[in-house]
């Protein structure tokens, strides 16, 4: 075996022995672990490149209203502010069962919504776990799994004791298909996928109108179901969050990827303007604003390991504010900090560390324990280490991970809410405020992340940031879907609009 450039590792002799072997010099010898100072003094330098002053955030909301702008007056725009056809705000008084299939990252959930009127429902869901092979298969093979699993759930749900249906013979029941990647959309039951986002490759998708391949996997199963709406995520959160509180204007993702959605008016929808929409009407836009700043890179403040994890993910130049705060690659960031400091000879002295080399294999939950590790010794933090990269730490380097993972979080909570605050400025929502609806696993999970979002938003607007508050959305991929899809075969039946 080669010996390892971080750190440690073997050389097998000629007679077949292996002889461990370690990179350290010999005044190093009696201080295999990085002191307190070393620690301290490198935590400056990062501390540098992590944090967001007031006024670099200020600068990036500027640039941020700037592509929202854009997006809405042009096609194929690198925030492509997608119109999703759903018309203006539910009522609330939305009733009947409704189906909603949504296509997450990580699961495959079929729920069933019954909707009460009043801004009340209930739920019934069940979920199927998604491989990476699949995530990476062949199309119709994905969409065929989902009409499998749909199936499934209809004949658990819709058979009585006996096995025979409750429904009626020829009933068909709406569905709400949560498809989270960016879709272009000319009407609100088709969608030609734009790219993959959450590490998905599907191949023989993109480019495609990924409704009608679901469309014919649900024929292919002969499934009693009627598919009304391809929506994002975002957009039903946006619209299930205001059934419940009509104080919501904003819906926010932050999770595996992020996003945004928000009720746009029709007229300034410049790129949609030959579709014969009254300029009265109102319209949500999928931000897809994962995509801020790609191929230029001009406003995000990029490190060399924001870099380095751009350069090697499966869409280089790609999804560029997106890399910064998603759930997905904070992890990632922490990753590279540590193995530099290793290729350094600062941190691990003596200790194999190929645990250590694989990408991705720091995950962002690990950050979420260490900033919320409670004891003094930071045990939680020797468990990580030991555990899952079989190194041990010392207590000056355990703070420095854990003031690492608040650097890098608290960033990434900074630039979410230049995000909320374009939105906010554009839409001039600043001195009446609103609701924000937000979820993911990011903003539920990580410890202090909301706060963080609040303090930004103050940093940007000075005292009148309290007005925009952020709470726990509703569930938009379940009841959001299903909602959607309640308002559209109302608007439909009604006549309104029906080629779109």
């Amino acid at each position: 075996m080669v010996a390892s450039r971080r750190g440690s590792g073997s050389i097998t002799l000629p007679t077949g022995q292996t002889m461990a072997i370690h990179t350290r010099t010999h005044e190093e010898e009696d201080l295999p672990h990085a002191t307190k100072k070393t620690m301290a003094d490198h935590l400056r330098k990062y501390e540098s490149l992590f944090t967001l002053t007031p006024q670099r955030m200020r600068m990036i909301v500027e640039a941020f209203k700037d592509s929202l702008e854009l997006g809405l007056q042009k096609p194929k725009q690198v925030v492509p502010m997608i119109p999703t056809f759903v018309f203006g705000w539910p009522t609330g008084q939305e009733s009947g069962d409704f189906l909603a299939l949504d296509l997450g990252g990580t699961n495959l959930r079929v729920c069933l919504v019954t909707l009460q009127g009043e801004g009340k429902f209930e739920m019934t869901q069940t979920k199927y776990r998604l491989t990476e092979e699949q995530k990476q298969d062949e199309g119709t093979k994905l969409f065929d799994f989902c009409a499998e699993c749909l199936k499934t759930f209809i004949d658990t749900n819709f058979t009585d004791e006996d096995g025979n249906s409750l429904l009626k013979p020829g009933e068909l029941l709406p569905l709400g298909f949560t498809f989270s990647y960016p879709c272009y959309q000319t009407r609100i039951d088709h969608g030609e996928l734009i790219r993959w986002t959450k590490g998905f490759g599907v191949k023989n998708t993109e480019g495609r109108d990924v409704a009608e391949m679901f469309r014919q996997s649900i024929e292919k199963y002969e499934l009693p179901v009627q598919m009304t709406a391809l929506i994002n995520d975002t957009t039903g959160t946006l619209i299930a969050s205001h059934y419940v509180n009509p104080k919501t204007k904003i819906a926010v993702i932050f999770g595996t990827g992020c996003n945004a959605a928000y009720m746009e008016d029709v007229k300034n929808i410049e790129k949609i303007n030959d579709l014969g929409i009254s300029e009265k009407d109102q319209m949500a836009i999928n931000c897809e604003w994962g995509a801020f700043d790609s191929f230029e890179h001009e406003h995000l403040p990029r490190t060399k390991y924001d870099i380095i994890v751009d350069e090697t993910s499966n869409k280089p130049g790609e999804q560029a504010f997106e890399k910064l705060i998603s759930g997905r690659y904070l992890g990632e960031i922490l990753r590279l900090v540590i193995c530099e400091l290793i290729d350094e000879g600062v941190l691990f002295l003596g200790q194999e560390t190929y645990k250590l080399e694989t990408p991705y294999v720091f995950e962002t939950a690990f950050l979420s324990l260490m900033e919320s590790d409670p004891t003094d010794e930071l045990l939680m933090i020797i468990g990580i280490f030991t555990h899952f990269f079989a190194v041990e730490t010392t207590l000056a380097e355990r703070q420095f991970f854990r003031a690492l993972a608040m650097l890098i979080g608290r960033r990434a909570a900074r630039l979410s809410a230049c995000g909320i605050a374009a939105i906010v400025g554009k839409m001039g929502y600043l001195d009446e405020g609103c609701l924000v609806g937000a979820d993911g696993s990011l903003y539920n999970k990580y410890p202090g992340f909301a706060d963080r979002v609040h303090e930004g938003l103050i940093d940007v607007f000075g005292e009148k940031g309290n007005n925009i508050k952020t709470v726990h959305a509703e569930d938009g991929s379940g009841v959001g879907s299903a909602i959607i899809a309640a308002m559209t075969k109302v608007r439909r039946d009604a006549g309104l609009y029906p080629n779109v």
